[in-house]
């Protein structure tokens, strides 16, 4: 068993990307395909370590780039204004990621017919609004993920979705989470919420240790997550 890597270039019109992609190439492919969405600092060293983690489990893992090809923040600031346009213009956010989503269906080691997304922080919002946009994916997971509507045309979701919350996260508060269940309802969509008490934005993070914004690492609501972010990507992609 190993674990094969390689960085993939891709783009969004003039905008070059570049995702981490791996898979356990001692599996009988094509395998089922996962994209994981970055938090608001870019593609880096925390979704990397979970690709890795969920390739062990039988994925090809696709670590996508909603910024730009080695575009990082390393401050609050900086961190900000990355996501900004995002936020500002929904519809620019879900193009991107409908480009990643491309881009992974078309790798020979991907059953493009099985796949699945997941995001942490502005990730989570990142594969709510795909799934948001009627793509055609088995699931979306948002983990302490960003839960504010996209303002988009509502479409019917077709993929089921799990969103895996710390109740106490200033950045979804609670009123967040009802409008996002009401929303999902409407939609006709298949969806699961599990909200874990004491809990801040950032949870599964270990380098999370800012009290003042909200982010905080929790060990239980991490380990309790990833139980039921395995069980949901056993139910949607075998």
């Amino acid at each position: 068993m190993a674990i094969r890597e390689r960085l993939i270039e891709y783009r969004d019109g003039a905008t070059v990307l570049e995702g981490f992609f791996c898979h356990d190439d001692s599996r009988q492919g094509p395998l089922p395909g996962l994209l994981i969405a970055h938090e608001w600092a870019g593609r880096g060293e925390f979704v990397e370590r979970k690709a890795r983690r969920l390739a062990w489990h039988g994925y090809a893992v696709f670590a996508l780039d909603m910024f730009g090809k080695g575009k990082r923040g390393t401050t609050t600031a900086e961190c900000s204004a990355l996501i900004t346009p995002f936020v500002e213009d929904r519809a620019l956010l879900a193009r991107r990621i409908t480009t990643a989503l491309t881009t992974v269906r078309s790798l020979p080691e991907v059953d493009g017919r099985r796949v699945a997304a997941m995001g942490f922080c502005f990730g989570g919002m990142c594969v709510l609004d795909l799934a948001r946009s009627g793509a055609d994916v088995r699931g979306v997971a948002s983990l302490h993920g960003l839960l504010k509507p996209s303002g988009l045309p509502a479409r019917k979701i077709a993929s089921k979705v799990l969103i895996l919350h710390g109740y106490d996260d200033p950045m979804a508060p609670p009123e967040d989470v009802l409008a996002v269940a009401k929303e999902l309802s409407s939609a006709g969509a298949d969806w699961q919420l599990h909200a874990y008490g004491n809990t801040r934005h950032a949870f599964t993070n270990p380098q999370a240790n800012d009290a003042s914004l909200g982010l905080m690492y929790e060990e239980t609501a991490d380990r309790r997550s990833w139980h039921a972010l395995l069980q949901f990507l056993d139910e949607v992609l075998r």
